[in-house]
């Protein structure tokens, strides 16, 4: 057993003490409390407003360059933590250690990236059409964010949020989820250790309520938000309701079409990663596996050989290839698609059994289901576990025709050694992201993030995009 965490809201850059009757539970070991949890409300997101609001002119007019040295020191100071907090990362969301550790030190760089963003603001000088004015644009702060982070990324997600958010000027405040509030609070505490001003970030831990009070405060001017369909329309609806920016990213059913021509050996590897690494609890994971007919048989017995060796077990065991889901809800919901899939007529080819290990955790056994037609609820609705289906397909336009029918558009990709479909691919896939020879899970931090269709709403994430969203651009009239 590790030390029980005891957390606090951050507000206006003090730790906010206040009873605790939740906990985090440490999904490989169901018995460790990682962390004891307050469930904070609107009162406490009212005073974290307040105190954003309060914090902003002051923030939003400081020299870019004390922006810039703040999250480039947090970034510093993430990167040599990464192993203490990659460990708390897994205790508490159920990666294996290295994905964790990995996780850490992306997000430290996501905070260097922004630290050089942060100088980076500019605008334009334009001619006039009418003699003698001059014009110019520049983008300002806009004001008090709200950021809503998922649990599958605890520390990435709200890093890729609150560093830009804050390295263009902005305040936030930030609602962590549920089954991972003790990541974030570590984000957040460096980032105060960093040296950033009373009030410049604040974090309000709880259940839903939070979310909605962010989503219905009248000074808050955007929320950005991670999460699923159904929560994310009523994000968006109350924020477009009173006129706030709204960002959303919800989700995907990504396809990974491998094609006759393929590698067999590099289509299996790219799909076992895309599909079951990280548990499957990845946006960008590849859920459906749309296999040409020449290739299918054989690539569906490679890679259920690969999936066999996959060892699930607890997320620190240096031997663990797969970590536990993150709740109890999480793994049910695996399970249940899997019936669904073996009701609908598809065939387990490896998994799909209840694990039992000699801890208490909620093990899903990475399941390879075949035999399965594109209309299936497995084909067409989000799992968020290690589990995949294969579908059979007589040709690349058939392939392409079932990847891009469904609703979702986040990633999509493609195993080929034809430049021409890999280039038609590219263009004709309805998809935010395309990657061709690559797992569709796995993204830079510096290029933009996001989806088409049910995917995402509102401009795009990370990299040199994120000013769109957190910056609203002036355009400037003079004459001499």
């Amino acid at each position: 057993m590790t030390e029980t965490l005891d957390l606090t809201h951050w507000i206006d850059g003090e730790r906010v003490a206040a009873d605790r009757p939740g906990e985090s539970l440490n999904p490989s070991d169901t018995r460790e409390v990682v962390a004891r949890t307050p469930d904070g409300g609107a009162p406490q997101v009212d005073r974290a407003v307040a105190a954003a609001r309060a914090a902003f002119p002051a923030w939003a007019e400081a020299s870019p360059e004390v922006r810039s040295d703040i999250l480039d020191r947090a970034g510093q100071l993430l990167m040599e933590r990464k192993d203490a907090v990659g460990r708390l990362l897994s205790r508490e969301e159920g990666k294996t250690l290295a994905e964790g550790v990995g996780e850490t030190v992306r997000a430290a760089r996501i905070l260097k990236y922004f630290a050089g963003e942060a100088l980076r603001v500019h605008g334009q000088n334009l001619a006039s059409v009418r003699p003698g004015v001059e014009i110019q644009t520049y983008r300002q702060p806009v004001g008090v964010y709200g950021l809503i982070t998922p649990w599958n990324f605890p520390i990435a997600i709200p890093a890729w949020k609150a560093g830009p958010a804050l390295a263009f000027g902005n305040t936030v405040v930030l609602k962590p989820a549920g089954p991972t509030p003790a990541t974030a609070e570590a984000l957040v505490a460096i980032l105060h250790e960093a040296g950033l001003p009373k009030g410049v970030l604040n974090l309000v831990i709880g259940r839903g309520g939070v979310g909605q009070a962010l989503v219905d405060h009248a000074d808050i001017a955007g929320i950005s938000f991670t999460g699923s369909q159904k929560v994310g329309a009523g994000v968006a609806e109350g924020a477009v309701r009173r006129q706030a920016r709204v960002q959303l990213e919800m989700g995907g059913k990504n396809p990974l079409i491998v094609l006759d021509d393929a590698d067999l050996e590099r289509a299996v590897a790219i799909a076992l990663d895309g599909s079951f690494f990280a548990t499957g609890q990845r946006c960008t994971a590849s859920s459906r596996l749309i296999v040409q007919d020449g290739i299918h048989d054989r690539f569906v017995e490679a890679l259920a050989e690969k999936v066999r060796g996959l060892k699930v077990g607890p997320a620190l065991d240096p031997e663990t290839k797969i970590g536990p889901a993150v709740s109890e809800d999480q793994r049910e919901t695996s399970y249940r698609y899997i019936d669904i899939a073996k009701g609908e007529g598809g065939r387990i080819v490896t998994g799909g059994e209840r694990l039992q290990l000699d801890l208490p955790g909620w093990y899903v056994q990475p399941t390879l289901i075949a035999d399965t037609e594109a209309g299936m609820r497995i084909n067409s609705e989000e799992v968020f576990g290690p589990v995949a289906s294969t579908i059979r397909v007589k040709d690349y336009e058939q392939a392409l025709a079932i990847a891009n029918g469904v609703e979702f558009g986040l990633s999509a990709g493609i195993v080929t050694s034809s430049l021409k479909h890999a280039r038609d691919f590219q263009r004709r896939a309805r998809a935010g992201m395309t990657m061709v020879n690559l797992p569709t899970a796995g993204v830079d931090y510096h290029v933009p993030f996001g989806g088409t269709k049910s995917s995402s709403y509102g401009p795009r994430e990370q990299g040199f995009a994120a000013v769109e969203f957190f910056t609203q651009t002036k355009t400037s009239y003079s004459a001499g």
